[in-house]
């Protein structure tokens, strides 16, 4: 296990440099111009021209290729054009707010995805069954920003029990930041009535981007399940006599779980980096909002943070994911 992890970790320098330069790539071939866009449409030619060379902007694709990797390789991701601050420290502000939400929808899809697609296939073509999966195709289908602004509409505007956008009413002071997430934060800072509030207004935001996440788990998990439940050594357990709830949970699911885990990976991935419209409608300073706002600044250093970022994410939850097989199968071994 620890040499496996050791050529898992060492890959990944091979998968940052492979986004990175994928990054780049793009950046160049982009019909627009950075600097332009920085300076606003009243700039001078002059102005742009003294941008670009103080940006190096006006130096050939291949030298600044050169100097975005050499600062790669000591952490620096360079400076934002929009924002003018280092892109680290931009990732680091907004990078909590995104991991907060994306934890939240995938407790909510996991909360409600396991037991629903265990009791759809326990209960499979019972009007159980029917009833799960129904509501796991709408949930598949319904588009996020659709069920972002009926959520808001219903339980915001209409019925007024959740607040609107945002992380916290106005009126309220966010304690000493320690991690950036303000859930954890007001809780280690015992301040229960930020707590609250930070809870109530990242409940909508985390049930309107774990709707689908939630959907896909239950019918996951229920084909997981079906296909353990009519293996030999259920029938044997069920034969011998074992309760069915055991026989279930601790017989079937434990085998179930490794297909599902799979596909959580790649959710959990998904989420924490595709979160852009659940973002944008709540206004909820994370990761998919300071994309958006870079991109159509044409701040391609910050979208290129921003998709390194995403690339490590996704490369080291497949590594959980692989680690996590060994504990839930034994027989899965790594030489």
């Amino acid at each position: 296990m620890l040499a496996f992890l050791l050529r898992r970790l060492g890959s990944l320098v091979f998968v940052v440099w492979g986004v990175g330069f994928a990054a780049f790539f793009i950046s160049q071939v982009v019909p627009a111009d950075p600097a332009a866009a920085a300076l606003g449409n009243n700039a001078r030619p002059a102005q742009v021209a003294a941008y670009r060379e103080k940006r190096g902007l006006d130096k050939p694709a291949w030298q600044q290729y050169l100097i975005y990797m050499k600062a790669l390789v000591t952490g620096d991701l360079g400076r934002s054009l929009r924002t003018q601050r280092p892109i680290l420290n931009d990732l680091r502000d907004f990078f909590p707010a995104t991991f907060e939400l994306t934890l939240a929808a995938m407790l909510f899809a996991l909360a409600l995805g396991i037991p629903a697609g265990i009791l759809a296939a326990v209960q499979q073509d019972r009007p159980l069954d029917l009833g799960v999966r129904a509501l796991a195709l709408v949930g598949g289908a319904t588009p996020v920003y659709w069920l972002a602004i009926l959520m808001l509409q219903l339980f915001h505007a209409k019925l007024g029990w959740l607040p609107g956008p945002g992380r916290l009413d106005a009126y309220l002071l966010a304690p000493h930041r320690v991690t950036g997430i303000l859930t954890l934060d007001a809780f280690l800072a015992h301040d229960w009535e930020v707590l609250v509030d930070a809870l109530r207004h990242l409940l909508l935001p985390a049930v309107v981007l774990g709707a689908f996440s939630m959907a896909l788990v239950a019918r996951m998990v229920r084909s997981a399940m079906l296909e353990t439940l009519s293996q030999d050594f259920v029938r044997t357990a069920t034969a011998k006599g074992l309760p069915g709830r055991k026989v279930v949970m601790k017989h079937a699911l434990r085998n179930a779980a490794l297909p599902v885990l799979t596909v959580l990976g790649s959710l959990l991935g998904s989420l924490l980096t595709g979160a852009v419209l659940t973002e944008t409608i709540f206004s909820w300073p994370g990761l998919g909002s300071y994309a958006t706002a870079s991109a159509t600044a044409l701040d391609f250093p910050a979208v290129m943070g921003v998709t390194l970022v995403a690339g490590l994410a996704y490369s080291l939850i497949n590594l959980l994911v692989d680690v996590l097989y060994v504990v839930l199968d034994p027989r899965v071994s790594y030489v």
